[in-house]
């Protein structure tokens, strides 16, 4: 059985409908390829309704995929090394969650794992609140992202230094 609580049905729409349309053909490729849905919301314009999707296996391109969308997909693991070679194992790695009772273990878990952004015990930017502080790094790894927003990394990522100098008169040498 899966509970999913209601505000996850009371979320906003999609960026646009070519985006919708993109999430949800990704969805219908994954089923195909044999994830099981567990919960199948319904699609309407730019309005995506939550899906869960079990039985994801890492050779699915569902899996491998950078989804931005209320979609979750569940893969199976015995232990903390197969986990993070799950999680390792695609081109992208803009945000993350770990869920645990220990959180040194998650955090420890979070370092291991090749994501830009990891939270332990709260929700990944994909979630109601998107965690976007002006001092911290926003980015991703991988194809996920190309460095870091805000704070001194906004600086080094959007400034370009340049000197000028300007000699009015004649230079003399001093050689």
């Amino acid at each position: 059985m899966v509970l999913v609580h209601r505000s996850l049905y009371e979320r906003g729409p999609l960026i646009n409908a070519k985006q919708a349309e993109a999430l949800r053909r990704q969805v219908e490729e994954g089923i195909a390829a044999g994830a099981r849905p567990l919960l199948r919301g319904e699609v309407s314009g730019t309005r995506f309704e939550p899906v869960v999707l079990a039985d994801v296996t890492t050779d699915m391109p569902i899996a491998q995929a950078e989804l931005f969308g209320p979609v979750a997909r569940l893969m199976p693991f015995d232990d903390e090394d197969e986990a993070a070679a799950i999680a390792n194992d695609t081109p992208f790695g803009l945000s993350g969650a770990v869920h645990t009772r220990d959180l040194e273990r998650g955090v420890e878990f979070a370092k291991r794992i090749e994501i830009g952004m990891v939270h332990v015990n709260d929700a990944t930017i994909h979630d109601a609140t998107i965690h976007d502080e002006p001092i911290v790094a926003f980015g991703g790894e991988k194809r996920s992202g190309l460095g870091r927003l805000n704070g001194e990394w906004s600086l080094a990522e959007f400034t370009t230094l340049k000197w000028i100098s300007v000699h009015r008169g004649r230079r003399v040498s001093p050689y």
